[in-house]
């Protein structure tokens, strides 16, 4: 053992001792108008009309869903929390491999509304619960992730911990509040094997088990503390390769600052390759019927979840590199409307999906999960062969989003949420910074839709 306390006492520990300054409340705000827009836009999905059934099962509450209507604390994270991941635009943290956003920011949210708190008090709250399920990821293994949802079971921890700090739990409390959070997690990946939505359960339930196991606490509801280090523990458990130091190591920063944010509506897999053939084209004048294949090197987790020739639904499609490839060759930079049934069965976009193949390259995956990267060979008739490799992708800590490209994902994102265009101005000019009640912020979602 690394500590003579629990680990997750001493990461609480740890955290406490951490200052969070303005620059830090800034970012977290970055990442909640990232998410609302990403919640908004799945408007329309089937993920949304099937949790349109919470809300009619209750009109009576402090926290509001997405889309304006005031329901009960645990409808409104479960309602919430299903619907940040639909179009896969989520924020992602590249070596704990998971999407914070979509289980942390829900259950703060829910908890920040019910207690009335303040803004700084809510970001605050993020900015921990990314905090802990960042550190979750990167401690828990890759071994893990062969068939665990890690956004899943790794952010159940993050949601109870940020909601935890909305709570104002002791450490006691906190602990049991991550013990009983982790003692239920799960998410396994069978759902990747079939056409169905579990993917939006399992970021729900995740929110909702972390908000509740904090709330039980804040009643004295007891929680295992070595939840996991333990013996029949979480490591022990579900994991082959876990690493103590890696959650209870020592960062300049909080670990918010390494997050991604995705640019384009696929699988962050999928990106890499995406961004690299940008690169090609911005560089070369291509005639597609002068293509004679595309070979597309990546690491191992990129094939398993999108080498996908021939997908069928919109989901299949936005964990297809090979379709990813060929919307951007058929029609530049992706938008959400490249990944629709229709555009997936255009007999352009088919053909060009058989000319792209992927593969492992030895180098990609050396990197990887420290870096997404890619290599694309655009390899044409002629015998010429057009070669460009990327350690880091857009959205990354290393060649970030500027202001002006989050506000312009946010932009579409609302728009095709049906949010009118003066909250979409009201959101991305938001103050996060202001003395404020949380209502402050949230009264801009009730409602989103435009007349």
């Amino acid at each position: 053992m690394p500590t003579s306390h629990s680990l997750t006492k001493q990461l609480l520990i740890d955290i406490n001792q951490m200052p969070i300054t303005q620059a830090d409340l800034t970012r977290a705000g970055q990442h909640v108008l990232d998410w609302v827009a990403c919640a908004s836009a799945a408007k329309s999905s089937e993920a949304r009309r099937a949790y349109q059934a919470l809300l009619l099962l209750d009109d009576v509450g402090k926290c509001t869903a997405i889309g304006g209507q005031k329901i009960n604390m645990q409808n409104a994270v479960q309602f919430n929390g299903a619907l940040g991941n639909v179009l896969e635009m989520d924020d992602i943290h590249r070596t704990s491999i998971l999407h914070p956003g979509p289980v942390v920011i829900p259950a703060a949210l829910a908890a920040a509304e019910q207690t009335e708190c303040s803004l700084e008090a809510f970001l605050t709250a993020i900015i921990k619960g990314y905090e802990v399920t960042i550190r979750m990821g990167e401690a828990i293994g890759r071994s893990h992730y062969r068939y665990f949802h890690n956004t899943a079971t790794c952010g159940v921890l993050g949601a109870a911990m940020a909601a935890a700090s909305v709570f104002e739990l002791s450490q006691q409390q906190t602990l049991s509040a991550l013990g009983n959070a982790g003692s239920t997690t799960g998410g396994l990946w069978q759902m990747r094997n079939e056409k169905v939505l579990t993917k939006q359960w399992h970021n729900a339930e995740a929110s909702r088990s972390g908000l509740m196991a904090a709330f039980m606490s804040k009643q004295n509801l007891t929680g295992p503390e070595y939840i996991l280090e333990g013996p029949q523990g979480i490591f022990n458990a579900l994991s082959d390769d876990p690493s103590f130091e890696n959650f209870i190591k020592t960062h300049p920063n909080w670990r918010i600052y390494d997050c991604s944010f995705k640019p384009w509506p696929a699988c962050r897999h999928a990106h890499g390759a995406m961004d690299v053939l940008l690169e090609i084209l911005n560089k070369h004048s291509i005639n597609l019927d002068d293509i004679e294949r595309i070979d597309v090197g990546v690491y191992q987790d990129a094939q398993l979840f999108c080498d996908r020739i021939t997908p069928e639904t919109s989901l299949e499609a936005k964990f297809s590199i090979q379709h990813a490839l060929a919307a951007i060759l058929l029609w530049g930079e992706p938008q959400l409307e490249h990944y629709t049934v229709s555009a997936i069965a255009e007999v352009a976009s088919l053909e060009l999906r058989q000319r792209i193949h992927v593969y492992i390259d030895e180098d990609i995956e050396s990197q990887y999960p420290q870096h997404f990267g890619a290599k694309c060979s655009v390899v044409l008739k002629s015998g010429q062969c057009i070669e460009h490799q990327q350690q880091d992708t857009l959205g990354d800590p290393e060649k970030p989003l500027s202001k002006k490209q989050l506000h312009n994902k946010a932009q579409m994102l609302l728009s095709h949420g049906g949010v009118s265009q003066q909250k979409i101005e009201q959101l991305c000019a938001f103050d996060w910074l202001q003395t404020a009640p949380v209502f402050t912020f949230s009264a801009l979602l009730s409602p989103v839709q435009s007349n």
